[in-house]
C-alpha cells in the first residue's frame, strides 16, 4: 500500500490536475506542449521530464555483468 501513497496524495490534493494528467496520458498527449502545459500549470501541477520524452525510440541494448 506504501507504493500508492504518492498517487493518492496527488489525487486528494489536486484532483482536477490529477485527472487532467490521467486523461492526457490515456490520450497520449504531450504534457510539455501548450495548451495542456499551461492548463496544468494553472491547476498547480508540476510537469517533470521523464525518460519517455527522449528521442531514442525503439529497443536499446544493455550489458549485464
Amino acid at each position: 500500500m506504501d507504493e500508492l501513497k504518492p498517487i493518492l496524495n496527488e489525487l486528494l490534493g489536486q484532483p482536477v490536475a490529477f485527472f487532467g494528467g490521467l486523461v492526457s496520458g490515456f490520450l497520449k498527449l504531450d504534457l510539455q506542449q501548450d495548451p495542456l502545459k499551461g492548463w496544468l500549470e494553472k491547476q498547480g501541477a508540476t510537469t517533470t521530464v521523464s525518460s519517455a520524452d527522449s528521442k531514442n525510440e525503439g529497443p536499446q541494448s544493455i550489458s549485464i555483468d
